[in-house]
């Protein structure tokens, strides 16, 4: 099985949804995050992690808020938001960082 840090560093860019399982804003996002996932399949990554499971990971990203949206690419940090977010927003954002 892949590490977080094998996958950022990966040649795809990596859209990343962190959530928890009791909030209501990213049981709203999930279906978002999962079309977006299957429309771009083969050009990005998409994980989901809960904060809840992976409180360490959590923690030295210092994600404060749920659902909070990470690009990585390249192992870097590229974008961040907190809070939710259209699928059209989201998916110009990612569309961004390819290629």
């Amino acid at each position: 099985m892949e590490t977080f840090q094998q996958i950022i560093h990966g040649d795809k860019p990596v859209l990343v949804d962190f959530f928890a399982t009791w909030c209501g804003p990213c049981k709203a996002m999930s279906p978002v995050v999962e079309a977006i996932g299957k429309e771009m399949q083969g050009k990005i990554r998409v994980l989901k992690i809960d904060v809840d499971k992976n409180q360490a990971l959590a923690s030295q990203l210092n994600i404060q808020a749920v659902p909070t949206f990470v690009i990585y690419k390249n192992g870097q940090i590229v974008w961040r938001k907190a809070g939710g977010a259209d699928k059209t927003t989201l998916k110009q954002v990612v569309n961004s960082f390819i290629g």
